[in-house]
């Protein structure tokens, strides 16, 4: 008999069975219950939370001998038919290798002929935005208005490249990742029914490494028995997985608030002979920073039935807050450097050197006086709560006796005086400002006559032209 992994012999067939998408279950059912079915679904999230599982229990719910319901039978042709992935009227198409127009052309003409074995012809298309854009438009019609016997299921971990107009043809249902205690307690569940000893811890490091996948999850609880010989514990958990050991994150946080480099040092090394990953453990080292300063804002927030709850609490009462916050911040940023560094080691041992130099220049006195601030430094953090016109001056004590300050006369600024007009004439007061002429004045070559007005030397009269047509003098007086 050949063997079955634990993700397929385990796979849901019920609506009861689910695990983690009670949103999408509630919506189902209660759909299925008052028989008001929509013609086209679409399931969008993550690889292994459920989107091929849902649809087959969808189908199984629309086919079923006893009727449509939210319980299928499980027991009738129809059911174990689509379960064992032979039932006629029920189609998965990959869209990733069948994502032409043909496909699509080809799918479409077989739609609208009726079933044969059961109620509905139900068409599972998976990761449907690897279709192209002629085989979304080809489709749109039959997806708009479907025969009365044709359902459409459609799945894709990415929504955003699926046309708005596919979108809007669709029930849309987003399942979500799966928190890592349900996967620990389907995994516990799984574990009872197989036989296999576990223990919890090694449990939790494969639902924090499945990243809320439960496929994941139980393929990597396959890989665990195998590597274990049939009895998972933490420490070869631990080892399968690669990952850092919370003992030697807890050394080298006391190594730094202490400021031995030599320690500092040796958890590194020692890191190095496991063959561990120093991204991994700059990863790891954050999320226990990020855990104590969590417990340092608020007390208690580590569960109690947490492993490493008395250390947390401990740490967050030994580090300065400011402390934690610079670690934080190089641990994160050093992560991404480590590319950039001639190996990891070297890259993982600076970043350690660079926590060390940044938290010791402040010194013990500097740390000190941060974790118990005299009374001026007290007295500048509360006026910053106050309004700006009553914080205190930096480096002025406030007065203790204040004085009731005088009163002020207001300041009345001096009229300006109107300076009296000039008595000089126009034309010498705006000489300034008239434009110098081009070129210069012609004058004449010949002098006037004397007593003849300029006006009628220049012919300014009609006397003066008069006369000097009779060759007299008419303007003379």
């Amino acid at each position: 008999m050949t063997y079955l992994v634990l993700a397929r012999k385990w796979r849901p067939r019920s609506f009861d069975t689910l695990v983690g998408q009670d949103h999408v279950v509630r919506a189902l059912t209660h759909a299925l219950d008052t028989q008001r079915l929509h013609h086209a679904w679409l399931f969008t999230g993550t690889r292994g939370v459920g989107k091929t599982t849902l649809s087959r229990i969808l189908a199984k719910s629309l086919n079923c001998e006893t009727g449509i319901t939210s319980q299928p039978c499980g027991v009738c042709r129809a059911c174990t038919e689509i379960d064992a992935g032979r039932f006629v009227d029920y189609l998965e198409l990959d869209a990733a290798s069948n994502r032409g127009v043909e496909e699509m052309t080809q799918l479409l003409e077989q739609a609208v002929y009726a079933p044969g074995a059961g109620r509905f012809k139900v068409y599972m298309i998976d990761e449907v935005h690897m279709l192209t854009g002629h085989a979304f438009n080809a489709m749109l019609k039959t997806l708009e208005e479907p025969p009365p016997h044709v359902k459409f299921i459609l799945a894709t971990t990415d929504p955003q490249k699926i046309p708005v107009t596919v979108l809007s043809r669709c029930l849309q249902f987003n399942l979500k990742q799966m928190p890592p205690e349900s996967i620990v307690g389907h995994l516990q569940a799984v574990l009872g029914q197989e036989q296999i000893g576990f223990e919890v811890p090694a449990l939790r490091l494969i639902g924090q490494a499945a990243s809320g996948s439960m496929r994941d999850a139980l393929s990597l609880t396959d890989q665990a028995i195998a590597y274990s010989a049939g009895n998972l514990t933490e420490e070869a958990v631990r080892g399968m997985l690669g990952t850092i050991d919370q003992r030697h994150l807890l050394r080298l946080l006391e190594a730094l608030h202490q400021g031995d480099a030599r320690a500092v040092l040796a958890v590194a090394d020692e890191l190095a002979t496991r063959g561990l990953s120093y991204a991994g453990a700059l990863a790891d080292f954050a999320v226990l920073l990020s855990r104590i300063a969590i417990e340092q804002r608020v007390a208690g927030a580590t569960a109690p039935e947490d492993p490493l709850a008395a250390d947390i609490a401990r740490l967050g009462g030994l580090l300065h807050p400011d402390a934690v916050q610079l670690f934080y911040s190089v641990a994160v940023h050093s992560r991404g450097e480590l590319s950039l560094a001639p190996d990891e080691y070297a890259g993982f041992v600076m970043a350690c050197l660079r926590m060390l130099s940044l938290h010791g220049e402040a010194g013990p006195a500097t740390r000190a006086e941060a974790r118990h601030p005299p009374r001026r430094l007290r007295r500048q953090r509360l006026s910053q709560r106050l309004p700006p016109w009553r914080r205190l001056r930096p480096g002025l004590p406030p007065s203790r006796n204040p004085k009731p300050s005088a009163r002020r006369t207001p300041v009345r600024w001096p009229l300006r005086r109107r300076q009296p007009a000039s008595r000089q004439p126009a034309s010498r007061r705006h000489s300034s400002l008239r434009p110098t002429p081009s070129r210069p004045r012609l004058r004449r070559s010949q002098p006037r006559a004397p007593g003849r007005s300029g006006a009628a030397s220049r012919g300014g009269c009609r006397a003066g032209r008069f006369a000097a047509a009779l060759g007299g003098d008419a303007c003379a007086g």
